[in-house]
């Protein structure tokens, strides 16, 4: 059944491959954007663009007439510059200040969509070494857990409104248009690649297909609700991702980066680069979604065969 459906953050890595998605299954799809004729030149044709200033006015009431699903995936890029006092206040209110401002604009509907997808990050969990997380695992304790915990609640208020929720723990999301890998992958093509810190840290990662493949199964199946791990069922630690990275490009992966000189450039950034979770996906794989690309070998060769 085709479906009207809301996207915050459309214009994003993971935004954009949704609403391709979407079109292509035959739902109709409404973005709504800081910059409606920018964001035209980064969305397929055939996605409506409406204007939005969060933070100064309410929703387009347009733009919810009538839709049957929101998917909010807006927030400041965390991986983008040193995390500063003022960058750790503009990721953090990025992402509340939408999703109350959507709650809000769902209290003075005549009728609420059926469900709210909500963005939120494996980084809930904060580090845990080689401990196995699923959705049952509780919070940690570091900034990106504060900030993931407070994003998780504000959405949960749709509930309150009868609406099903759901909100994506989302690990690293492969992709060969933009995200981690092709930052990865530009030392490598330099012979300077290679793990970082100790190496023994995990990567949850998922290929962008599985990725807008678990939300379309979410968005569909109504019995989904709460947390749900937008991650690969095999993670690895980092030295295996960078040497399977090094393998597939046919560059060597032995160049060891330091902590000290990671900590030096990004300050407390690094952390999100020297620790880890090892996160699995155990609500998709209780609902039976099939992984297209389960192994990272296999993800990594469909992305960067035909570039290396």
């Amino acid at each position: 059944m085709a479906l009207k459906i809301l996207i915050t953050g459309g214009t994003g890595l993971l935004g954009s491959s949704l609403c391709t998605k979407l079109l292509q299954t035959g739902h109709d799809p409404i973005v709504v954007s800081r910059n409606a004729a920018a964001a035209r030149g980064r969305l397929p044709s055939g996605v409506q663009l409406i204007q939005w200033q969060p933070g100064t006015e309410r929703v387009p009431r347009e733009a919810l007439e009538g839709v049957e699903a929101v998917i909010n995936l807006a927030g400041e890029n965390i991986g983008a510059g040193r995390w500063t006092t003022s960058k750790k206040q503009a990721i953090r209110q990025s992402r509340l200040s939408v999703t109350r401002e959507l709650i809000e604009s769902f209290q003075k509907l005549s009728q609420c969509p059926k469900v709210f997808i909500s963005g939120s990050a494996i980084g809930y969990y904060g580090p845990h070494g080689d401990e196995e997380l699923t959705e049952a695992s509780p919070p940690g304790h570091d900034f990106l857990a504060e900030v993931c915990r407070a994003w998780e609640q504000e959405a949960n208020r749709a509930r309150e409104l009868g609406i099903r929720v759901v909100t994506l723990r989302t690990g690293i999301v492969l992709a060969r248009e933009g995200g981690t890998l092709p930052r990865m992958v530009t030392p490598f093509r330099l012979f300077l690649g290679g793990p970082l810190g100790s190496g023994r840290q995990w990567v949850s990662w998922i290929h962008i297909a599985d990725a807008v493949g678990i939300i379309q199964l979410v968005l569909e199946r109504t019995t989904v609700h709460g947390p749900v791990n937008l991650t690969a069922p095999q993670p690895v630690r980092m030295e295996e991702f960078v040497s399977i990275l090094g393998r597939v490009l046919k560059r060597p992966s032995s160049l060891r980066i330091p902590a000290w000189l990671l900590k030096m450039a990004l300050g407390e950034m690094a952390n999100l680069l020297l620790t880890g979770q090892r996160v699995l996906p155990a609500r998709v794989l209780q609902e039976g979604y099939q992984f297209r690309y389960p192994k990272l070998t296999e993800a990594l060769e469909d992305l960067l065969i035909l570039t290396r």
